[in-house]
């Protein structure tokens, strides 16, 4: 240690930039994978009847076990005061209860169809086969069993239940994201509202044609109220005052189009969102139902926001935005004391829950579950960078610099690369990309929010779909080229990591780089476009954003996709080592994407690496194999970086 520092001082001396390694001074206490392990999440459940506390729950991962425990407490909204909760169980609004207190929502599976061979023939009862005749074999992490979810309610004097979707071969709560806020009781608990998309087979897996559903408690009928709309209706929510919210999306079988915040206004829907340039992640009615909240991506962040609920008159409904700050604003628990009661993390720190005062608009801490945690520890900086594109747009490039980072030194640098490939790259906190770790290690991390992320216009977040090799991949490009333009970066210390389409975009940059980057990391990575489209579970993201099927020559589009854009036609100019990564229950993109690339990358005689994990899924779920990809990740980057 003591020889590293003299060459350092020795280097200042005779005004000579110096390379760090990947690992900062062990006196300096930094963000290590185990230590990211030992970090509590935490999750509001609610605010007490009295209006004067909020239940969360915080779980805490266990490596040794490999499983997570979890405890609820309540906190004082006034002072913060914090108390252990045993019990708390109708101390607080139940959802799932009617309005009159008897009945009781729920949702379970059903089953409907018969798909397993030993179903079909009673005398094979050992049979280990599915038998399907139509898609939707399988959806994320699972193979369809014949189940489905349905709502029911039940009777809490006699303990009947009754199915409001008999025999419908279609789920409430969808899968695989869906849960409890799927189905919700009516004002007077005379209907119960639920989402459901009540296609099958193919129409369903090309489908993005969700509904908001009105089921009649006494008459047992069931009524569409969003049968104009083709493409996502979810989330529905009723105010104080009895008025239905929901959000739409209007373009059919595009899952990341403009979401609207829709009200019911008697017989008309009023779209209050509509004249706004951005998109709403998630909303809550205020006390009053007079005005909603909402969250949504802005410049890099989410931030909370609100629109007056306009129902008459012709001027469109003004939208303010209520924080703004280097951090997201991730989700609102409710509304008390002339304080909204929301949850915030950033790159450098974790979810904890925040009071935002409507008077003086600012945001307090209420949990601070990680800061003893955190208080111990050398943090990165992050700061954001406008980089002009080479097609003359400016484009915001979040730049995470190590612990104790010094400008005279040089610093190896990671573009990341993000998924979605619409999803907002902000502040988020990750348990696995997560900058604070990467940047903890010495690494300059360098993440561009690329054409195709919301936050930035409506424009720019649709510009990926169809282009998935071109502007995106030359944004990527310009940002790493403009700040490698600075001293400290080590251009010959360059590497490219990324996830999903963030994968994607590692094998495509791999073919278009170069000789920028050193190495490569992809992690459930879209290999090969034409075996994708073929395996995938979820048609209409492939059929709109790639453009369609490989098979149709008169797909323009879709024709440009699987010959321009297709990683697996470049690899033939792979020239740097590549980190393969999948996981062995990803159906979104299915292994053999990974599999073919680390096949590809070998047979081409390149320094390759395949970790794989049979029973995750698109994510690292488990302690013991989150601290697997971390400790590969970075062997990985010391061997080949």
């Amino acid at each position: 240690m003591k020889f590293r520092k003299m060459i350092t001082h020795y280097g200042l001396l005779l005004g000579l930039a110096t390379t760090v390694s990947p690992q900062l001074d062990a006196k300096d206490k930094v963000m290590t994978p185990e230590l990211l392990w030992e970090v509590k999440r935490v999750s509001p459940l609610g605010i007490n009847h009295a209006k004067t506390h909020v239940f969360y729950k915080v779980t805490v991962p266990s490596v040794k076990d490999n499983d997570f425990s979890s405890k609820v407490y309540q906190v004082a909204i006034k002072d913060g005061a914090t108390q252990l909760v045993e019990n708390y169980q109708g101390l607080m609004a139940d959802r799932d209860l009617s309005p009159d207190g008897t009945k009781k929502l729920l949702h379970k599976p059903v089953k409907l169809n018969k798909v397993l061979a030993k179903e079909r023939y009673s005398s094979l009862s050992n049979a280990d086969a599915y038998v399907f005749d139509d898609l939707d074999y399988r959806h994320w992490d699972e193979w369809n069993d014949g189940s489905f979810n349905h709502v029911f309610y039940q009777d809490l004097a006699t303990e009947k239940m009754v199915g409001i979707m008999p025999d419908e071969p279609y789920s409430t709560p969808q899968s695989p994201f869906g849960g409890p806020e799927d189905y919700i009781w009516g004002p007077e608990g005379k209907n119960i509202i639920y989402v459901s998309k009540k296609k099958a087979g193919t129409d369903y897996v090309t489908s993005t044609n969700t509904d908001i559903y009105q089921y009649n408690l006494a008459k047992k009928t069931t009524t569409n109220l969003t049968k104009n709309n083709l493409g996502y209706d979810k989330y529905p929510a009723f105010s104080t005052k009895g008025q239905l919210a929901w959000l739409q999306m209007k373009t059919p079988g595009y899952e990341a189009d403009k979401s609207d915040i829709i009200i019911k206004d008697g017989n008309k829907d009023i779209n209050l969102t509509a004249h706004w340039d951005g998109t709403v992640n998630s909303f809550f009615w205020n006390n009053d139902g007079d005005h909603i909240y909402f969250i949504a991506p802005v410049d890099g962040t989410q931030q909370l926001f609100k629109v007056a609920v306009a129902g008459k008159g012709s001027d469109a409904p003004k939208i303010i935005q209520l924080t703004d700050g280097q951090f997201d604003v991730n989700g609102i628990v409710g509304e008390v004391q002339g304080k909204v009661i929301v949850t915030r993390n950033s790159m450098n720190s974790a979810k904890e829950i925040f009071t935002f005062d409507k008077e003086s608009k600012a945001l307090k801490a209420l949990t601070k579950v990680n800061d003893e945690l955190y208080a111990g520890l050398k943090l990165p900086t992050v700061k954001k960078r406008m980089v002009k594109t080479k097609d003359g747009n400016d484009m915001l490039v979040w730049v995470i610099y190590p612990p104790g980072f010094n400008k005279s030194k040089k610093y190896p640098t990671l573009l990341y690369a993000q998924g979605g490939p619409q999803s907002a790259l902000s502040q988020f906190y990750s348990y696995r990309w997560n900058f604070q770790l990467m940047a903890s290690q010495g690494y300059i991390i360098v993440a561009p929010n690329r054409r195709g992320m919301p936050g930035h216009g409506v424009d720019w977040n649709r510009a990926i779909s169809k282009d998935w090799g071109g502007g995106a991949m030359q944004d990527y490009l310009d940002a790493i080229d403009d700040v490698t333009k600075e001293s400290y970066v080590d251009k010959n210390r360059l590497g490219a990591i990324g996830a999903s389409f963030g994968g994607y975009s590692v094998f495509y940059l791999a073919g278009h780089h170069d000789k920028r980057f050193k190495t490569f990391i992809a992690h459930d990575g879209v290999f090969d476009l034409r075996s994708m489209y073929g395996t995938t579970e979820e048609m209409f993201f492939v059929n709109y954003d790639i453009g369609g099927a490989y098979w149709d020559k008169d797909n323009a589009a879709a024709q440009k996709a699987y010959t321009e854009f297709n990683p697996s036609n470049f690899v033939g100019k792979w020239d740097a080592p590549m980190l393969v990564i999948h996981g062995g229950k990803d159906y979104r993109v299915p292994p053999g994407q990974g599999i073919q690339a680390f096949q590809a990358a070998k047979l081409r005689g390149l320094k390759s690496r395949f970790l794989y994990f049979p029973e995750e899924n698109h994510w690292v779920l488990t302690p013991q194999n989150g601290i697997v990809w971390q400790r590969e990740f970075f062997r990985w980057l010391k061997e080949t970086l």
